[in-house]
C-alpha cells in the first residue's frame, strides 16, 4: 500500500474556494503553490532529526488508543476497573475483534483537549492503571485471547500518592507476569514509549512502532538536564540516547517499523489505523504458529539478547558495529610523565646526531603525536580545575548549533570565546597540573621546531638534487654537446689568445648559445614547479636604476599614501568585523572544509577585497600613478621589463587562498 499524499492546508483550500467564488482563474499558480508545499513537506519529513521525531510523537492531534481501536475494530467493549475500587482513566482496556478474530486491547490513553488530558492525567498511569491492565491480562490468559497493547506515555505518574500505592511494585507484577503469560502478545509504540511506565505493558514478543515514535528510559530533557545541566541540550540528548524506530530496529530492541503519512499520524488517522491492523494481522499470524513452549522462549530470547553477552564467545559484527568503541585507559600521570621525558630526552640525542646527515629521527611524529594527546589530556584536567568546564560545553553547543545551520559565526559568540580564553588564561596558573602542561607544552614547541627545520632541511636537499639533475641532463643533450663543440672549434680555429679580441660574429654566436641554455634550463626547471626570471646583466641592471633614481622619492609619497589609506580601511569597523568573521568561518571550517564553507569563506573574502580596492580607488592616485609610469616608460628602454615597485603595495595582495588567510590572520580552531 503507497502512501498517501499530504493534505493540502486550509488556507490553500480558501484561495481554491475564492477563486472559484470570484470566477478567476488562478488554477495553474494555486497547483504551483500546492505542488511546492507538497515538495517542501516530503523534503521536511524524509529528513527528521530525533528531537524533531519526538515534537511529532507529542503532537497535540495525534490519534489516540482509542482512535486506534475504534477504526480497526468491528466491535470493541471496553472494560472498567482493577477490582479494588478504582478505574484508572489513563490505561484503557477492552476485548475487540479484528477480521473475526478477538483480542484483548490494553493501552494508554491521553486527551483530545485540555478537559481530556486532565482527566486521563496525560496519558501517566497510577498503580491502579497497571492493575486494571494485570487484571485483563489473566483474563486474557484464562480464555486464550491475544493481547495486543498499545504505548503512548510519558511514564508513570510519580506523585507521593503513587508511590504510597506501590507504583514500582505494580510495574515490577506486570513485567513478571507478561513473561508468564501463555498467550501471543504485540506491542505497538504509537507516540511516547517512556521509561517503566511503558515497560510495564511492553513485554511483548512483538514490538512495533509507529514510523515517528519514540522509546526511551529518560525523556530528552531529563537526559540533557542531568549530564549537561540543562534542557537545551536535549537535541543532543535526543540523538545520543538512540530513542527512534529505525534506530532501535538496528539495536534489535524494536522488530518493526509500522510507516505513516507524511505530516506524521495525524495527517491521516485512518490511514495510520489500517497500517497498525496490517501489522496485527501479520504479527499474529506468525505467533500463532508457534506452541506454548515456543511463544514463552521466544519472549525470553527478545529480551535476553538485548545489551548480553558470554565471555569466550565472539559478538555478532552487526551487534558489534553498534557498540560503544572501547576507550583506551589512561595510565597514571606520574608515569606517563617520566616516559615521556626519557623519550623526548633520548630522541634530542638522536636529533642532534642527526643534524650532520640530514635524516629525519624515525621516532620523531610517534613522539610528537603522543605529545598532543597529553596535551589535550592536560587542557581537559585544566578545564574542569579551573571551574569553567560547563561554559565550554555551552559554547561548543552553540558553536554546533551554528555549525550544523550552516550559519555564519556571530561576533557575539567570537567575543564569549574570546572571554572565556582569557578567564581561563588567569586561571590556568592555579590549576593542579599547571607545571606539567607547562613542560609538556615547552617539549611540544621543541620538536616541533625540530621536525620544521628537518622539514625544510629535506626538502632543500631534495630540491638541491633535482636541479643539479636537471642541470646535467640540459648539458648532456647530443645537440647542446654538438654547437657547444663547434663553438670550442670556432674559438681554437680564430687563433686569439683572449675572449675580448674574438669577432662580433662569433660574440654573438656564444650570446645565442648562452640565451638558448638560460631558457632550456629556466623550462626544465618550471618542471619542477620553480619559475626562474632571467635577469639582466649587471651593467643594464645598474644603468636602468639611476635612470629611474629620480623617481625614487615621488614612488616612495605615492606608496605612502595608498599604505595610508590601505591601513585607514583595515581599522574601520566594518572591515575588522568582516575579518572576525572571516576568522571564525576558517577555524570552524578546518583542514578540509565543505563546500558551503568554502563558498562562505570566498564571499567574506571578496567583501575584504573590495572594501580594500574601494579605499585606493580614487580619482587623484590614478593619475599620479599614470604619470609616473608614463615618465618612467620614457626613461626605461624596456618598459615591459620593468616591475613597478607600486605593485608592491596594491590591494591585490589581499587575493590569498584559505591557508594564507590563516597565517595572515593567525586564527587557531583549538580551545588551547
Amino acid at each position: 500500500m503507497s502512501i498517501p499524499g499530504p493534505i493540502i492546508p486550509i488556507p490553500m483550500l480558501k484561495v481554491r474556494k475564492m477563486a472559484d467564488e470570484t470566477g478567476l482563474d488562478f488554477s495553474d499558480q494555486i497547483t504551483s503553490l500546492e505542488n511546492k508545499y507538497i515538495q517542501a513537506l516530503k523534503d521536511l519529513y524524509t529528513r527528521l532529526t530525533p528531537i524533531q521525531r519526538v515534537n511529532i510523537a507529542r503532537h497535540p492531534n495525534r490519534p489516540t488508543f482509542l482512535d486506534h481501536v475504534f477504526n480497526i475494530t468491528e466491535k470493541f467493549v471496553e472494560l472498567h476497573g482493577d477490582r479494588a475500587g478504582y478505574d484508572d482513566p489513563a490505561i484503557v482496556t477492552g476485548i475487540g475483534t479484528i477480521d473475526g478474530k478477538r483480542y484483548m486491547f490494553i493501552g494508554h490513553q491521553k486527551g483530545r483537549n485540555t478537559k481530556e488530558n486532565i482527566q486521563r492525567n496525560f496519558g501517566m498511569p497510577t498503580p491502579h492503571g497497571y492493575r486494571k491492565a494485570l487484571r485483563m491480562m489473566y483474563y486474557a490468559d484464562h480464555h486464550g485471547f491475544p493481547i495486543v497493547t498499545f504505548i503512548d506515555t510519558p511514564g508513570a505518574y510519580a506523585d507521593l500518592k503513587s508511590e504510597e500505592l506501590g507504583q514500582g511494585e505494580a510495574i515490577a507484577h506486570n513485567l513478571r507476569t507478561m513473561f508468564g503469560l501463555k498467550v501471543p502478545i504485540v506491542s505497538i509504540v504509537m507516540g511516547e514509549g517512556g521509561s517503566g511506565g511503558a515497560l510495564a505493558i511492553g513485554c511483548a514478543n512483538k514490538l512495533l512502532m509507529l514510523e515517528n515514535a519514540v522509546f526511551y528510559v529518560a525523556s530528552p530533557e531529563a537526559c540533557a538536564a542531568i549530564l549537561w545541566k540543562s534542557a537545551k541540550a536535549s537535541p543532543k540528548a535526543a540523538e545520543k540516547l538512540k530513542i527512534t524506530a529505525t534506530e532501535l530496529c538496528k539495536l534489535q530492541i524494536a522488530d518493526g517499523v509500522i510507516p505513516e503519512p507524511l505530516g506524521g499520524a495525524h495527517a491521516d488517522p485512518l490511514w495510520t489505523s489500517q497500517q497498525i491492523k496490517t501489522a496485527i494481522n501479520d504479527s499474529m499470524d506468525e505467533l500463532n504458529k508457534m506452541n506454548t513452549e515456543e511463544l514463552l522462549r521466544h519472549r525470553m530470547l527478545k529480551f535476553r539478547k538485548i545489551g548480553g553477552f558470554q565471555e569466550g564467545i565472539p559478538i555478532e559484527p552487526k551487534r558489534k558495529a553498534n557498540m560503544k568503541k572501547k576507550e583506551e585507559p589512561i595510565a597514571k600521570e606520574m608515569t606517563i610523565d617520566v616516559e615521556l621525558v626519557g623519550e623526548v630526552e633520548k630522541l634530542k640525542q638522536q636529533i642532534l646526531k642527526a643534524k650532520q646527515s640530514s635524516i629525519e629521527p624515525p621516532a620523531l611524529d610517534k613522539i610528537i603525536e603522543k605529545l598532543k594527546k597529553e596535551i589535550d589530556h592536560e587542557y581537559s584536567e585544566a578545564v574542569k580545575a579551573t571551574g569553567l568546564e560547563d561554559r565550554l560545553v555551552m559554547l561548543q553547543q552553540e558553536f554546533s548549533k551554528a555549525n550544523s545551520q550552516d550559519q555564519l559565526i556571530q561576533p557575539s559568540l567570537n567575543d564569549k570565546i574570546k572571554k572565556l580564553t582569557e578567564d581561563f588564561n588567569q586561571a590556568l596558573s592555579a590549576a593542579p597540573n599547571y607545571e606539567r602542561l607547562k613542560n609538556k607544552l615547552d617539549m611540544f614547541k621543541e620538536l616541533s621546531e625540530a621536525k620544521s627545520l628537518s622539514d625544510r632541511n629535506n626538502k632543500a636537499a631534495t630540491l638541491k638534487h633535482e636541479v643539479n639533475t636537471k642541470f646535467r641532463d640540459v648539458l648532456s643533450r647530443p645537440d647542446i654537446k654538438e654547437k657547444q663543440e663547434a663553438l670550442m672549434a670556432a674559438i681554437r680555429s680564430s687563433g686569439v689568445s683572449a675572449l675580448g679580441d674574438l669577432d662580433d660574429e662569433l660574440k654573438k654566436k656564444i650570446s645565442e648559445f648562452k640565451k638558448e641554455i638560460e631558457l632550456e634550463l629556466a623550462n626544465a626547471l618550471k618542471l619542477l614547479g620553480l619559475d626562474v626570471d632571467v635577469v639582466k646583466t649587471k651593467a643594464i641592471e645598474i644603468s636602468q636604476e639611476d635612470s629611474v633614481s629620480e623617481f625614487k622619492p615621488k614612488i616612495e609619497e605615492l606608496n605612502k599614501e595608498i599604505n595610508g589609506r590601505i591601513e585607514n580601511a583595515l581599522n574601520s569597523s566594518d572591515l575588522k568585523s568582516k575579518i572576525e568573521l572571516l576568522k571564525m568561518e576558517v577555524a570552524k571550517a578546518g583542514k578540509s572544509p565543505d563546500l558551503a564553507s568554502k563558498n562562505r569563506i570566498a564571499a567574506l573574502e571578496q567583501q575584504i577585497k573590495r572594501s580594500l580596492v574601494e579605499a585606493v580607488d580614487a580619482p587623484h592616485l590614478k593619475e599620479e600613478h599614470e604619470k609616473l609610469q608614463s615618465e618612467i616608460s620614457s626613461v626605461v628602454e624596456y618598459s615591459g621589463e620593468f616591475n613597478g615597485s607600486l605593485k608592491k603595495e596594491s590591494p591585490e595582495q589581499y587575493n590569498c587562498t584559505n591557508d594564507e588567510w590563516r597565517e595572515k590572520i593567525g586564527t587557531n580552531p583549538t580551545f588551547a
